[in-house]
């Protein structure tokens, strides 16, 4: 049964996820019974690397992070997936990730099995389109990533990590630590701390323990540079 606190899943609800709603109306109608209305809790882990891919994510509030994790057990972010699209894609039969990923702002989702949703995508239409494009715009993300990585500062770094959140989120508070940012940009919490504290001192955020709200988007996009710019 349907609480106050649970969105109601219908059509209108699916739309809340960009990727969805850009397809027909006739579309959507065939996929929605194929859909499931999810919880996404923050920390969940929806799928391991070598997992086989048995569903698929459409966030419509919630933000996903894409992690690649080392042998020695340490992650590192390559792509973060929220309202604008989807989790967990696999277009071969008994394909398996090649990352994981972890729900890092609690929300909800719509799921749907792997095996429809690439029968679907077979069919053509304008889900097969989305979904493509959605994939080049991963690829561009993480390869934005490896460059920040290579060529920019940590604090532009950071300005782009929240810039990402800010992207996908529906206010301008986000709840992070500066412990989960710096395990996700792999540098030490110290370095973030110091960037963070700057960042306040010159009014671009506001910080309190576990919570940053982004006051000076524009000048968060300034300082990011080419980072975030060509996202």
């Amino acid at each position: 049964m349907q609480t106050s606190t649970t969105p109601a899943i219908s059509l209108t609800g699916a739309q809340q996820n960009e990727l969805l709603r850009a397809l027909s109306r006739e579309e959507l109608i065939e996929l929605f019974a194929h859909l499931d209305l999810v919880p996404l809790a923050a920390g969940k882990r929806l799928f391991d690397a070598g997992d086989l891919m048995e569903y698929a994510y459409f966030p419509t509030n919630a933000i996903i992070s894409l992690q690649y994790v080392t042998e020695d057990g340490g992650a590192a972010e390559v792509a973060v997936v929220g309202r604008e699209g989807v989790a967990g894609v696999a277009m071969y039969e008994h394909e398996r990730a090649n990352c994981c990923a972890v729900v890092q702002t609690a929300g909800y989702g719509y799921r749907i099995k792997s095996e429809i949703l690439r029968r679907a995508f077979f069919g053509g239409g304008a889900l097969a389109q989305q979904l493509m494009r959605h994939t080049s715009a991963l690829f561009a993300q993480l390869a934005q990533t490896v460059a920040g990585v290579r060529h920019g500062t940590i604090e532009q770094r950071l300005c782009r990590w929240l810039l990402e959140r800010l992207d996908r989120s529906l206010s301008n508070e986000l709840k992070v630590t500066q412990e989960l940012i710096a395990n996700m940009l792999g540098v030490r919490r110290e370095s973030i701390t110091c960037c963070a504290g700057k960042l306040q001192e010159d009014g671009l955020i506001e910080y309190r323990r576990g919570c940053v709200t982004v006051v000076d988007r524009s000048g968060m996009e300034r300082r990011a540079g080419s980072c975030y710019s060509a996202s």
